[in-house]
């Protein structure tokens, strides 16, 4: 039985602040950011949602940085790469990588790939300046 869920102007706004962002929250900046017009908010209801987001595809989690989940809202497939430094989580914009990839796991593995999560870690252009 498919569960039927009402949109709610919190969901709502979650997912605008997610695809309004490229920094790739965590649920507590989440709530940071939209406590202040949602004094009622509380960082269950961020969780929850995040939650239904993720399973509705409307949001990925895209990375663990020290302990907590990070969230995107760009759900068709692209890399990300982790800051060991500072701890950001950026986009990774590679299509011809992503194209070649997929044609090598076709002709090496006989599997035809659909999407991918790729997270490669090291240190970015900043921590290294």
């Amino acid at each position: 039985m498919e569960t039927i869920r009402k949109n709610s102007r919190k969901r709502q706004a979650m997912l605008e602040a997610l695809r309004a962002t490229k920094e790739h929250p965590t649920a507590e900046m989440l709530y940071n950011m939209l406590k202040p017009e949602y004094p009622e908010l509380s960082l269950g209801t961020i969780y929850r949602n995040l939650s239904v987001l993720v399973q509705e595809g409307l949001a990925v989690s895209v990375a663990h940085v020290d302990g907590q989940e990070r969230y995107d809202a760009r759900t068709e497939p692209h890399l990300h790469f982790v800051c060991r430094g500072c701890r950001r989580v950026m986009d990774l914009d590679m299509p011809d990588m992503t194209g070649s990839m997929y044609d090598d796991i076709r002709s090496r593995f006989g599997c035809l790939p659909e999407s991918h999560a790729l997270t490669i870690t090291g240190i970015c252009d900043r921590c290294r300046g």
